[in-house]
């Protein structure tokens, strides 16, 4: 599996001016490696949330791949400074610019870059939620699906913030869950106070990975998106922190609780994709 970073340091650290690219032994690899990859594949580009180093990054969404099932698909991971530049986990409420910037440096490398592919598909944990939409917004083409697990990001961004993103998407998937302590205490704390310092105007409302999309609803959102509170399914239950099994497809949040929540999610992107 192949890694696309916009990191400067494998830990902290903030945004390069460049995006780099990774395998999964956390090795250099070279654009003609990326250029012979993706040609004439459908691409699935997934990427992690706040606090997270290049390592634990490259191991979440290396496990998570490996859950999915895709056909003749091409995974890669994103890889971006959420894991705090400053003070570890006190600087969240500025972890959004990085989200931003990296964003838009991932936009202006796949525009250079991945003309070569047959589709472009996206999936997104936590506040990566905020960097795939962000990097949406600057694509010079349209996108097959998108899937935001737990997203730490406003419930009225699809409507608003990132209306523009989202009508680029031919579909849009969405998981939340009323279960997730950290979209439940964390996020509207820090949102306050992120609008405040960072964007002039503090964001109020829920968390759409908690809550689901706040009303108008986006045409091209597929229904099904509140996971069942008997699931238990917190904010960490997304992404693994080791290889899957993979289980068959499913496309809806019905069914006995999942024995691995990762291997679940995994799932649900392979029905919706």
């Amino acid at each position: 599996m192949l890694f696309l970073s916009t990191r400067v340091l494998p830990r902290g650290g903030g945004v390069g001016r460049t995006v780099s690219i990774w395998d999964d032994h956390n090795q250099v690899r070279f654009l003609p490696d990326l250029m012979a990859t993706i040609q004439g594949r459908d691409i699935l580009l997934v990427t992690h949330g706040f606090s997270v180093d290049q390592l634990g990054g490259e191991a979440n969404l290396a496990g998570w791949a490996s859950g999915l099932t895709l056909g003749n698909a091409v995974v890669l991971g994103i890889l971006w400074p959420g894991d705090s530049r400053w003070i570890p986990k006190i600087d969240y409420v500025t972890e959004g610019n990085e989200a931003m910037a990296s964003g838009d440096l991932l936009a202006d490398f796949i525009n250079r870059n991945f003309a070569g592919a047959l589709s472009l598909s996206f999936a997104s944990h936590s506040l990566g939620a905020r960097m795939i939409l962000q990097t949406i917004s600057g694509l010079s083409r349209d996108v097959r699906t998108l899937l935001l697990m737990a997203g730490a990001i406003d419930n009225t961004c699809l409507s608003s913030e990132y209306s523009r993103a989202a009508g680029k998407i031919k579909n849009i998937s969405i998981l939340s869950s009323r279960e997730d302590e950290v979209l439940k205490w964390a996020f509207p704390v820090g949102n306050f106070v992120g609008g405040l310092l960072s964007r002039g105007t503090p964001y109020v409302h829920e968390a759409l990975g908690r809550e689901g999309p706040g009303i108008p609803y986006s045409s091209n959102l597929l229904a099904g998106w509140q996971i069942q509170d008997i699931w238990q399914f917190g904010h960490g239950d997304y992404l693994p922190g080791a290889q899957l099994v993979p289980i068959p497809p499913v496309t809806d949040l019905l069914g006995p609780v999942p024995a691995v929540k990762a291997a679940w999610s995994a799932a649900f992107m392979s029905g919706r994709f």
